[in-house]
């Protein structure tokens, strides 16, 4: 007897929605059917944007913060309650491990819970100004937020975006990534389970196309979009986004420097290093992908690194073996594999990676890792965010040195420094152009404080209560005593 295969719908309006069109999820570690989906547009934008128009205008989800906390707090708990068949379609439909799955959804419910306590203790200021004169200002919710999410960290970059936009009391129309189709359709399914969430206030579509998207960022009725992606589609987005004065959050993407430097400890730095190559196959935005190195621990840190690297174990994300999963498609196999070819006419080729042409992982989207030495910092293969798993190794013989490397890319999302100098973390943070900056770490993230990029990296910020700002109006309101007020008059 055959199986029918899952099929993911929309949920617009408190309700299913199918679409005209009709997509295939397939997995990347075969390349065989996962599952269909309802592939949606413009149309579904649009619906999605009317719904949540409605729901904003009831003043009781905008306006009552206490009814948004206890939203939150029972959708974290839905979201719990579907952990590990979040986790599990995580790894087949997106590749990552069954630990890098596991990380990603295990950080949600955090968020969402977070969001729900600034829902309640967010507000304005009040003082008087000068006898008789009061001033206090008043947050209130923008409008319709419109949420782009991308294909890498679905769960976790969704929850991010629409969590403060709901805790600031938006309601959301959110596009999610056809390549993630079936973990979208669970996504929904706890949005629908969550009965404290009036329906309109979250709407979800999954599209594989961008049509719904660019109708999300031209749409007059959405007031703020939250994007996370690539850096040339923020510049889309926030051209676009001025037609209308939108409100923007855009993450975009990152060159993250790891400066190790030669007190380091290099027994806890290497494998450090080698997860901030290959976790999510290097599809990251904070991929350590550029190795900078002290002259005096250069060659050791470079041999280490080569052996750490070749000995990566590659499967299927649902194996429990596997160290590093399949990239997304054999699009982004294909297309990596053309970047390194080119970086490595000058660079020296340290481990020379690739795709898995033959063997049982042939047919699947596996691309080992690569690490160069390239000839200059200025070279395409330092500047460019390759999204995948290829670093460069440099060699730096000074503080400034080291910070100069560092920061010669438009990117500044991230930075990691090694080092048992207690006084140069600090040092070297004030002179990094990032948005965070790591010692003796990689890719920790607090949900109570912001993360977000400089330069081409991104504008505004995530986590922490700046993150409600891209989401809300500020009103100024007067007050005049009376006796001042007769004064005046």
């Amino acid at each position: 007897m055959t199986t029918a295969l899952p099929h993911a719908r929309h949920f617009i309006d408190g309700g299913w929605q199918d679409s005209t069109s009709t997509g295939t999820s397939t997995g990347p570690a075969t390349g065989e059917a996962l599952g269909t989906f309802a592939d949606g547009g413009r149309a579904e934008a649009q619906a999605a944007v009317e719904a949540a128009q409605v729901a904003f205008e009831r003043a009781s989800w905008s306006r009552d913060r206490h009814a948004r906390s206890t939203a939150l707090l029972r959708l974290a708990d839905r979201l719990e309650a579907r952990r590990d068949d979040l986790v599990s379609l995580l790894a087949k439909e997106n590749g990552k491990t069954l630990g890098e799955a596991a990380f990603e959804v295990d950080m949600c419910a955090p968020k969402l819970r977070y969001a729900a306590a600034l829902a309640l203790v967010d507000s304005g200021r009040s003082a008087e100004v000068r006898p008789g004169y009061f001033s206090s200002t008043l947050p209130e919710p923008i409008g319709v937020a419109g949420v782009i999410v991308p294909w890498n960290s679905p769960v976790v970059l969704a929850v991010r975006s629409f969590a403060p936009a709901l805790a600031a009391g938006c309601t959301v129309a959110m596009k999610m990534p056809g390549r993630t189709a079936l973990v979208n359709g669970v996504l929904a399914e706890v949005v629908a389970e969550t009965p404290e969430l009036p329906p309109g206030v979250l709407n979800l579509f999954t599209e594989s196309g961008d049509d719904g998207a660019r109708e999300l960022v031209s749409s007059p009725g959405t007031a703020a979009i939250s994007y996370t992606g690539s850096t040339a589609v923020g510049r889309v987005i926030m051209a676009e986004g001025a037609r209308t004065l939108k409100r923007l959050s855009l993450e975009l993407g990152g060159k993250t420097p790891m400066i190790v430097f030669d007190d380091a400890d290099l027994d806890a730095a290497v494998p450090v290093l080698t997860a901030a190559i290959t976790t999510f196959a290097g599809q990251f935005c904070m991929t350590g992908s550029r190795i900078l190195a002290h002259e005096a621990i250069a060659g050791e840190l470079r041999e280490r690194l080569v052996q750490a690297l070749s000995a990566v174990r590659l499967g299927p994300g649902d194996d429990p073996d596997s160290r590093m999963g399949p990239m997304i498609d054999r699009e982004s196999v294909d297309r990596v594999d053309r970047i390194v070819q080119e970086a490595a006419r000058t660079a020296t080729v340290l481990v020379r990676g690739g795709p898995i042409e033959d063997g049982p992982l042939a047919g699947g989207a596996y691309y080992r890792p690569s690490l160069l030495e390239p000839r200059s910092p200025d070279d395409d293969i330092v500047r460019r965010e390759v999204f995948g798993p290829v670093a460069t190794f440099e060699v730096f013989r000074t503080e400034d040195e080291a910070v100069r490397l560092a920061n010669g890319t438009e990117f500044g999302l991230a930075a990691s420094v090694w080092t048992t100098n207690v006084d140069r973390p600090l040092r070297l943070a004030r002179e990094l152009k990032a948005g965070t900056v790591w010692t003796n770490a990689w890719a920790v993230v607090h949900d109570e404080f912001e993360e977000g990029g400089f330069g081409q990296s991104g504008i505004g910020r995530l986590n922490g209560p700046r993150s409600l700002e891209a989401f809300q109006e500020i009103k100024h309101l007067v007050r005049v005593a009376p006796a001042v007020a007769q004064y005046i008059g």
